[in-house]
């Protein structure tokens, strides 16, 4: 699995609120619902972001609520990977469900710029930052993990098992 696309940077304690605000939970239509994604923090983040791109951020993302909807706008509106000093363990699994390819390294997101071009190799364990030409050793998925992130969320992986039975 290899993941290429630009750095979107944020800071500490991103919280479920933060990536979709209460006031849209009641929009059902996943691609309208990603329109509003991280717009609480960053009215602007729909322009700049573009398909693929890599969330950069601190310690605690995806802490507060266990709104799954925060993982599901994020897949929606096209995030590449997630690259955090640390997650919230909840939003962590939501977004393994969502298949959402998530990564911990403090010395990558200490390093990384805003739009620093990034490429990730998951099999090998490596973050390239392409930009700054320094590259960070991470510990890779489980080969489960990574079948559930390629084949798009664990549902999807699920009904891919129950067909090989």
């Amino acid at each position: 699995m290899i993941i290429k696309g630009k750095a979107i940077k944020y800071g500490d304690d991103i919280n479920t609120d933060i990536i979709i605000p209460g006031r849209f939970l009641s929009i059902d239509n996943l691609e309208e619902l990603a329109i509003h994604a991280m717009e609480d923090l960053d009215v602007d983040f729909n322009k700049k972001f573009s398909k693929g791109d890599i969330i950069v951020a601190g310690k605690n993302f995806g802490c507060g609520s266990s709104r799954e909807q925060a993982a599901m706008c994020l897949k929606y509106v096209g995030v590449g990977c997630i690259i955090a000093k640390s997650f919230a363990r909840i939003f962590f699994r939501n977004a393994i469900n969502q298949g959402i390819p998530i990564v911990e390294s403090v010395d990558a997101v200490e390093s990384i710029g805003n739009n620093d071009e990034l490429f990730i190799n998951y099999e090998k364990g490596i973050i390239k930052d392409t930009t700054k030409n320094i590259q960070f050793k991470i510990r890779p998925y489980p080969q489960f993990i990574r079948e559930i992130i390629s084949k798009g969320g664990l549902v999807y992986w699920l009904l891919d098992e129950k067909i090989r039975l």
